[in-house]
């Protein structure tokens, strides 16, 4: 029986998943961003005084807003962020498995294709 066939598809497999975690990767580090500069207006935030005006930007216009009511969205913003950061932290930790068992399995019928060459 030819390993061939299978040790392309065990190949294909295994670049799929290489490109699914490149995705993951790719949104985490946009998600960072993303956090950071939430962050960074939550911390604008705390040195306003409660009276300060504060605008929100929908679209091309510019909406007033109270700053209790940007604040919590803010925050909620940071929560959502967080959470989704830790999934996708799951999901590069569950793929870095899967990758390292395909990689042994295509290094493995590699070894065993070799060896049908050299027979």
């Amino acid at each position: 029986m030819s390993v061939a066939p299978q040790l392309e598809k065990e190949m294909a497999a295994f670049q799929n998943l290489q490109k699914d975690f490149s995705k993951v990767i790719q949104s985490r580090a946009q998600l960072e961003s993303q956090l950071k500069e939430n962050e960074m207006v939550a911390k604008e935030f705390e040195l306003l005084k409660e009276d300060a005006t504060v605008y929100k930007l929908i679209g091309p216009v510019l909406v007033k807003q109270d700053k209790p009511e940007a604040t919590v969205n803010v925050k909620k913003r940071i929560e959502f962020i967080s959470a989704e950061i830790k999934r996708l932290e799951g999901q590069i930790k569950d793929l870095n498995q899967k990758q390292e068992a395909k990689k042994e399995e295509v290094i493995k019928l590699q070894q065993t294709y070799q060896q049908q060459m050299a027979a």
